[in-house]
């Protein structure tokens, strides 16, 4: 069995199907008013997570076989990524949408962490290259990222912030 183009090829699709339920939330906020901020680094995400995916189908060998502990904690950061999208339900989208008036998140993992999100992805880019060996992709990409998200976090904040004094929901 390829493993690797197994487990990519599901993490491919696990993401696409993220992207047509926040395409789908994010409709719903602009229409109750919401707007969203920092658009322009949006493409670059996006094409971060593709090239991601793509360079380790491109550069680790195909017959690699994975670490088995290695996938496990990927697996587990995939039940952390349900659990941050399952808090943010209706408001969990890939994009920085804010909507005014509604309360911010405290539960589930925003209860201890003010981007949860953020570091489960951090923690995927390193870890799903490292589990066939690849530590080049998850070096460079976890750099990648690591710029990406500082930009972001920082838009995310300024976008929050007005909403920061609210009632949590």
């Amino acid at each position: 069995m390829n493993w690797l183009w197994l487990i990519v090829g599901v993490v491919a699709f696990l993401r696409l199907a993220e992207l047509v339920y926040a395409r789908r939330n994010t409709a719903r906020l602009m229409a109750r008013g919401a707007t969203e901020v920092g658009a322009s680094h949006y493409p670059a995400i996006v094409t971060l997570h593709a090239a991601w995916l793509a360079s380790m189908l491109l550069f680790v060998p195909s017959g690699t076989e994975p670490h088995w502990t290695l996938l496990a904690i990927f697996l587990f950061l995939q039940a952390a990524r349900l659990w941050v999208i399952a808090s943010l339900g209706p408001f969990w989208t890939t994009r920085v949408i804010t909507l005014p008036d509604a309360p911010l998140i405290r539960h589930g993992p925003y209860r201890w962490f003010r981007h949860p999100n953020y570091l489960v992805v951090a923690l995927e880019i390193a870890v799903l290259p490292l589990t066939f060996g690849a530590w080049e992709i998850a070096l460079l990409f976890s750099i990648l990222n690591g710029a990406i998200l500082f930009y972001r976090i920082r838009i995310e904040d300024l976008a929050l912030a007005r909403r920061r004094s609210q009632k949590p929901l």
